[in-house]
């Protein structure tokens, strides 16, 4: 990892180092690896909430005029198929949910069968990985602004 986390609390710091791990196991399609990382994200409190914040930012930006629905598509589709060669296990669901969410049109309320904590975790990274090589950027500016994001709102809450 290039970027330190050292001035995060800990729980802060295990999201970011698992993050990264996750992505990056995800971005090399290294299965070895990315199991680990996110059964880590699973077990880190909040971190759904900072990868969604990624996945925000990295939609605004591949999408300056706004995202519609062949966007969401389009993005959607990418992903499966890229991260269906290595994780045949993905489920566009979990993912549609992520982006979803991140758009802030999700309602768990409205879904018969809303994904766990441990869903998320396991799909958000590769959903992660898929818009960073879209931009083409690296994953900590977008870490540290959700994380920038995360702390803005709970100081105004």
């Amino acid at each position: 990892m290039t970027t330190t986390w050292r001035h995060l609390p800990a729980s802060a710091r295990e999201i970011a180092e698992a993050a990264t791990e996750a992505v990056d196991a995800a971005r090399d399609r290294d299965a070895g690896a990315y199991g680990p990382a996110a059964d880590r994200l699973t077990a880190a409190d909040r971190a759904g909430l900072v990868l969604g914040g990624v996945v925000r930012l990295l939609l605004e930006e591949t999408h300056p005029d706004g995202l519609d629905g062949d966007d969401v598509r389009q993005v959607l589709e990418r992903c499966v198929r890229s991260a269906a060669q290595w994780r045949p296990d993905v489920d566009p669901h979990v993912l549609l949910v992520l982006l979803a969410g991140a758009l802030g049109v999700y309602d768990p309320g409205d879904d018969d069968a809303p994904p766990d904590p441990a869903a998320i975790a396991r799909h958000a990274p590769l959903l992660v990985a898929d818009l960073l090589a879209a931009a083409g950027r690296p994953l900590e500016g977008y870490l540290s602004a959700a994380f920038a994001e995360v702390a803005r709102t709970e100081l105004h809450d």
